[in-house]
């Protein structure tokens, strides 16, 4: 398994992932697949956004083919800066229990380390996904509060934990 931040070339193969990501695990992400398939251009936006200031985006990749993503990003405003939050979390059904998930996290929690301002990362996950929470919590997240009825998606309702990792 490699895990690397991503690059340009790298933007249509994680589209791909990505619009897999939305309409599989709906429930998952704040994006809708239909919202995401009317973007304008939506290759150059993710290239722009893996060379944003403060934003990195890590895939997984076995036997050469990207089967996790997940973006960490760090606050804009300066009065926050000393946070970063990590959003896109998903490995493909067929790779999960092979430690995609644990290595992208992990990738993602060593570059905030790396990072000289970053000292905590928050993240959100649906209340229900017991395997992503059981994988935070190992990793040393830890839950700070839910949100009921964060998200509704076909008019059913999903609450969401907000967990902290601090990392200095």
């Amino acid at each position: 398994m490699e895990v690397r931040e991503l690059a340009a070339a790298d933007a249509e193969e994680y589209w791909t992932l990505r619009l897999e990501a939305l309409m599989l695990s709906p429930e998952a992400f704040a994006t809708s697949y239909e919202e995401a398939v009317k973007r304008k251009n939506p290759i150059e936006q993710v290239k722009e956004n893996f060379s944003a200031d403060g934003s990195h985006t890590f895939g997984a990749f076995l036997d050469g083919d990207m089967v996790g993503i997940v973006t960490l990003i760090q606050e804009s405003h300066r009065k926050m800066s000393h946070k970063a939050n990590i959003f896109a979390m998903y490995v493909t059904s067929r790779s999960r229990g092979k430690g995609a998930g644990t290595a992208l996290m992990e990738a993602a929690i060593q570059k905030a380390k790396d990072m000289e301002e970053i000292e905590k990362i928050n993240l959100t996950v649906v209340s229900s996904n017991e395997s992503a929470k059981k994988l935070y919590t190992s990793l040393g997240f830890a839950s700070y509060g839910t949100e009921t009825r964060a998200m509704q998606v076909d008019g059913v309702f999903y609450d969401e934990d907000h967990m902290e990792l601090f990392v200095k």
